[in-house]
C-alpha cells in the first residue's frame, strides 16, 4: 500500500500528483519520439519514405489494373508513341485491285500506335488474308514511317458455274467474286472444271487473234473438250485434241467464205475431215420455203 506520507523535503521536491501519473504523460505527444523510429533500419529512414511507399504502393496497383484489364500494350503505345517514335506515315506501292482502305483496314493502325511496338510480320499475315493479295512486306522506317509493297494476284479469266462468276488466276483459284465491267476482256470459261483447264483454251486462242475478239465464252464439255460461242451467237464445236489445227481451219474459211458472219447457228470441227454447219431456225425455214418454190416451178416446166 502507497504510503501518502512524505516529509516536508520530499513533497517540495515531487509533487503528489507527479508520484502517482504515468511515466511519461506529462511530455506533449507532438514531441515524442515514435517507438519505431528507434529500432533497427527503419530508424535511419528519411522522413518523407511513408510517402514515396504510398506513392509507390499506389502506382504498382494502378498498373497491375492496367495489366489486368488487357491495356497494357495501348499504355504502351501511347507513351512510346509521344516519345516521337508514333506511326506517322504509310506509304503504299503494287496495289491495284486493292483498295487503299482494305490496306489500312488490314494494318490495324490506331491514334497512338507506336512504330516500335507495331508487329510487322502480325500485320503481313493479315494483308495477305486479302483477296487480291498474294504476298506483302511490312518495313518499319524509324522515326514514323511504314512501307508497306504489295503483291497481287494475276486475273487470268472468268469462271461461272450455274450463275455464280469468279475470276480466277492462271492456276484456277479464285481470286474474287466482286466482278465487273473492268474484266470483260478476260474469257469465259463455264461449268465445272473449266477454271483448271482454262489456259489450255486461252493458249489456243491467243494464237487466231482475230477469232479469239469474237468469241465470248468457251464452255467445257463432258470434261474432255470445249465448245465456243461467238458474239453473235454462232457455236464453234472444238474437237478433243487437234484444237489448234481446227481452229486454224476455221479462221481460214472465215477469210474466203464468211462463214462466221452467215445466218447460221453452229459449225460442228469434231470430225477432222469435214466441217458441219447448222442452220438457224429461220434460216432453215426460208431454205425450205425457196426449195418448195422451185420445186413447183420444176414441176410446172414438166406439165408444159
Amino acid at each position: 500500500m502507497l504510503s501518502l506520507r512524505r516529509s516536508r523535503k520530499d513533497d517540495a521536491a515531487r509533487p503528489l500528483e507527479a508520484e502517482l501519473a504515468p511515466r511519461g504523460r506529462g511530455v506533449a505527444r507532438l514531441h515524442r519520439r515514435p517507438l519505431w523510429r528507434s529500432a533497427g533500419v527503419v530508424a535511419t529512414l528519411p522522413r518523407f519514405s511513408g510517402s514515396v511507399a504510398a506513392l509507390a504502393f499506389l502506382a504498382s496497383t494502378i498498373g497491375y489494373g492496367v495489366v489486368l484489364g488487357g491495356h497494357g500494350r495501348m499504355v504502351a503505345d501511347s507513351l512510346v508513341s509521344a516519345a516521337g517514335l508514333g506511326v506517322e506515315q504509310v506509304k503504299l506501292s503494287g496495289q491495284r485491285e486493292t483498295n487503299e482502305f482494305q490496306i489500312l483496314e488490314a494494318l490495324e493502325i490506331q491514334d497512338g500506335t507506336s512504330l516500335l511496338l507495331f508487329d510487322a510480320d502480325a500485320a503481313r499475315q493479315r494483308l495477305t488474308e486479302i483477296p487480291w493479295v498474294r504476298n506483302a512486306s511490312v518495313l518499319k522506317l524509324y522515326p514514323g514511317t511504314l512501307q508497306i509493297t504489295i503483291e497481287e494476284r494475276i486475273p487470268y479469266a472468268l469462271w461461272q458455274r450455274g450463275d455464280r462468276v469468279s475470276i480466277v488466276n492462271e492456276q484456277g483459284d479464285v481470286i474474287t467474286d466482286d466482278v465487273d465491267g473492268r474484266y470483260a476482256n478476260l474469257l469465259l470459261v463455264v461449268n465445272h472444271g473449266a477454271q483448271r483447264r482454262a489456259g489450255e483454251i486461252v493458249s489456243a486462242l491467243a494464237e487466231v487473234p482475230a477469232l479469239r475478239s469474237r468469241v465470248r465464252a468457251a464452255f467445257l464439255v463432258g470434261q474432255r473438250r470445249w465448245d465456243l460461242m461467238l458474239e453473235n451467237g454462232i457455236s464453234i464445236r472444238l474437237p478433243e485434241h487437234n484444237v489448234a489445227t481446227a481452229l486454224a481451219d476455221l479462221v481460214r474459211m472465215d477469210e474466203e467464205t464468211a462463214l462466221l458472219t452467215r445466218d447460221i447457228a453452229a459449225v460442228d470441227l469434231r470430225v477432222a475431215d469435214r466441217v458441219v454447219v447448222r442452220l438457224t431456225e429461220e434460216a432453215a425455214e426460208r431454205r425450205k420455203a425457196t426449195q418448195r418454190g422451185r420445186d413447183r416451178v420444176a414441176r410446172g416446166g414438166a406439165n408444159t
